[in-house]
This record gives C-alpha cells, sequence and structure tokens, in this order.
C-alpha cells in the first residue's frame, strides 16, 4: 500500500476510492504543497443525481473536506452532444430550457454535500456551456482536433463496446470524448483546475484532456479515477426493482432513501460505510467485525449516516425512527408514504390493488393480485387473500389510518381527507 503525504489521497486510499491516477507521486506532492483545484463534469440529464453519481460527489466532499477547491463543471454543452459511455443507444435529445432546469435543481442537490461560496476552498458551479457554445468549427479542428488519434479514439471502452455490438454511434457522440478533454483544458486555464476525477468509465477520456492539455497548453493536468461500485451480487448502484435510488428530496423520501441503505446486503456493509458515509475508520473497522444479528446494527447505521449526510439529521432520526416501528415493532410511524381518499370514497370502498398502484407500492394490478395470492399482502398488519378485498371506514384504527403492506419492507397509510 503506498504511503500518501497528502490528506486527500489518504482518505481515498482508506476508503477504497482510487482506481486509476496518471501520476499518483507528483499529484500526492502537489496536494501536499497547497490547496489544489479539482473537477468531476456532469451531464444535466435529469432533475436528480442518483446514487450511482454519489461516488463521485463523496469525492468532491472529500477534496473540500482535506482543504481543496472542488469545481462542480455542469455538462450544458456536452448534455446537446450526450456521452456514449455505457450507453446502447443515443441520448434523447433535450431543449435549451429543460438542461437549464435541470441544473438549477441539480445545483440544490450538490448542496447538499458541498459548501459553495468564494472563500478559498468553497465549491464553485461552472457550465461548459459557456465556452462551448461559440466554437467555431474550423478553427477548433485546427488547434485541437490535430492532438486526437481516431486509431485510439476506437480502442475506448465507450466507443469499442458501441461497435463491437454492431449499435450506431453516431458523429454527433463520438465528438463528445473531444470535447471533455477540452473542458479540462479550458477550466485549467479560466480556474487553474489540475485534477480531474471521475469513475473508471471515464478513464480514457479523463486521459485525452490531460494529454491536450500537455499538448496544446504544456500544462500538467492529472487523472484519478475509481472503481465501478457494485452490489455484492454484481448490480450496478443507483437503481432497484422499485426504479432510481435518487438523492433529491423531492424526488425520494428520506424514508425510502434510508429503507435502500438498511436493507443493503451483509456483504456490502463495510465497503458503503467506507464510501458513503463520514464516520471514522477505526469506527468502521469495529463495525465490519459484527457478524450473525449484530450486522443489522451496522446497517442501521449505514443508513443514518447515509440519509444526515444526503438529507439532514432530522430526517435520518425520523426514518430510522418509523423503521423502528414499522418493523421492530409492528406500528405505523410517521414517515411511512401515505395516499388520502375522500370519506365518502372509502365509505364505499376502494380496491386494495388500485391503492397499491396508487401508492406506486406495486406497478401493476396483476403484480398486486400475485402479491396477495402468494400471501404477502397485509392490511394492518393482517394478510389478506382476497384480490378484490376493498379498503374501507371499518378498516381504520382509533388514529385515524390504515396499514397496507405487500411485503415485509413495503408499508403504506390510507388516510382520509381533511374537509
Amino acid at each position: 500500500m503506498t504511503s500518501f503525504k497528502s490528506d486527500f489521497l489518504q482518505v481515498m486510499q482508506s476508503r477504497g476510492f482510487i482506481h486509476q491516477c496518471s501520476d499518483l507521486e507528483t499529484l500526492d506532492a502537489k496536494l501536499s504543497s497547497g490547496p489544489q483545484s479539482a473537477y468531476i463534469g456532469f451531464d444535466a440529464t435529469a432533475k436528480s443525481f442518483h446514487v450511482g453519481n454519489l461516488v463521485q460527489i463523496m469525492m468532491l466532499y472529500w477534496f473540500q473536506q482535506t482543504g481543496n477547491k472542488p469545481y462542480t463543471l455542469m455538462g450544458g454543452g456536452t448534455t446537446k452532444v450526450g456521452d456514449p459511455s455505457g450507453k446502447d443507444e443515443m441520448r434523447k435529445m433535450l431543449t435549451d430550457e429543460a438542461i437549464d432546469d435541470n441544473i438549477t435543481a441539480l445545483q440544490n442537490v450538490f448542496a447538499q454535500f458541498l459548501t459553495y461560496g468564494s472563500g478559498e476552498t468553497d465549491a464553485v458551479m461552472v457550465n461548459n456551456d459557456e465556452w462551448l457554445k461559440d466554437i467555431q468549427y474550423i478553427p477548433f479542428l485546427r488547434d485541437f482536433g490535430k492532438h486526437f488519434s481516431i486509431n485510439r479514439m476506437l480502442t475506448f471502452e465507450s466507443v469499442k463496446q458501441r461497435l463491437d455490438r454492431e449499435q450506431s454511434l453516431s458523429f454527433l457522440e463520438f465528438n463528445y470524448m473531444i470535447l471533455q478533454g477540452y473542458d479540462f483544458v479550458e477550466l485549467n486555464k479560466r480556474h487553474d483546475v489540475i485534477l480531474q476525477m471521475g469513475g473508471s468509465d471515464q478513464w480514457g477520456n479523463i486521459l485525452n484532456g490531460v494529454e491536450l492539455g500537455r499538448k496544446s497548453a504544456q500544462a500538467e493536468l492529472f487523472a484519478l479515477t475509481t472503481p465501478l461500485i457494485t452490489t455484492s451480487s454484481g448490480a450496478k448502484m443507483g437503481k432497484t426493482a422499485d426504479g432510481a435510488v435518487w438523492l433529491s428530496k423531492d424526488m425520494l423520501p428520506a424514508y425510502d432513501y434510508y429503507q435502500f441503505w438498511r436493507n443493503c446486503d451483509d456483504a456490502d456493509v463495510g465497503r458503503f460505510l467506507k464510501i458513503f458515509t463520514t464516520l471514522p475508520i477505526s469506527e468502521i473497522d469495529r463495525l465490519e467485525k459484527l457478524e450473525g444479528q449484530e450486522i443489522n446494527e451496522a446497517k442501521k447505521i449505514l443508513a443514518f449516516e447515509a440519509t444526515k449526510l444526503c438529507h439532514d439529521e432530522q430526517s435520518a432520526t425520523d426514518a430510522a425512527k418509523t423503521a423502528l416501528e414499522v418493523f421492530e415493532k409492528g406500528g405505523t410511524g410517521d414517515e411511512l408514504p401515505s395516499i388520502a381518499y375522500d370519506k365518502s370514497t372509502l365509505e364505499q370502498g376502494v380496491a386494495f390493488i388500485d391503492i397499491t398502484c396508487d401508492l406506486g407500492l406495486t406497478k401493476s394490478k396483476g403484480e398486486a393480485r400475485r402479491i396477495i395470492q402468494q400471501g404477502g399482502a397485509k392490511v394492518n398488519d393482517n394478510p389478506i387473500a382476497d384480490p378484490a378485498h376493498t379498503i374501507s371506514t371499518a378498516d381504520f384504527s382509533d388514529d385515524g389510518q390504515v396499514k397496507i403492506s405487500t411485503s415485509k419492507k413495503k408499508h403504506a397509510l390510507v388516510l382520509v381527507k381533511s374537509a
């Protein structure tokens, strides 16, 4: 194991973030000499990031926490092109207005993890549309295109996979890696950024920027990537059977976020504590040693710490309290998803399968019927067997709610609309 002088690389190594680096020794010396600037680029394809993006956000978090200045580069320009990495087909084109709306929403997500401002180590958000929108095609090709080898670009994984599968790769997408390399050079020129970070699938693209900086501006730039983070089952981080695990408070409630981490596999707990929380390594080492039923205590700590970081401490506390009530005491809790119907509607009765679809507990009425037939559906913790079962005012408890369940881990509340 390499011994680093810089706090940042020490943290990266101890927590399992380092996969590849263009020059670890020189980068370590740079980071040890005083505050430096680094960036990660994000295209604005949605209004929130998901857990799959969290590794990179945590890199920026630790970069700032160790006394450096992080830049979040928003791809206002490159979103119009589309990164072919990991894609089987061309990305859907978004309007300028949609991209701008997404960037505004994404800035709120970043603000949950980073401190923005004008201080020496405060984070800065920049938009590559600032320099990409006014590029003149012929001068750009003459000045920068000459530094890119088509032979080498064809060997990059993002390109190679598409060609091997005989899937179309447009010339528009092929330009993405050139524009990403150019971004690095511009950020170095405008903001003295020396390091680009990202996932391992971006290694080739980031190296393009390192080499372009050296060839076009004699700049000393660095690349640092993280390993591909998967669950112990081999699944990619960020999505579940129920959809994406969003980081935005508006797109995924804190309770559901908490439950995602609480339900992780035993084999993933230690690794996830290192990457997705800020707990001291000494504490994580202790939690990693827990076995049997005790591993559930480590999962609760993982869920609490991850939710506290992404949402806030009160949200994490409320989510933990609800989970305790629902799973350990058989109650309902305050943070469960809920749906309210008019009293008159409930007096007539609402089909259980319709309620589960309205709440998103099931994806279809057919799925809801299968769950009932397999004995997985409950009303107020009592199993139901009839697919035509309805919820009515007679089912309401003294506290004015009905608890419905479609599995041991999926629960919700039915309420009466207030007048």
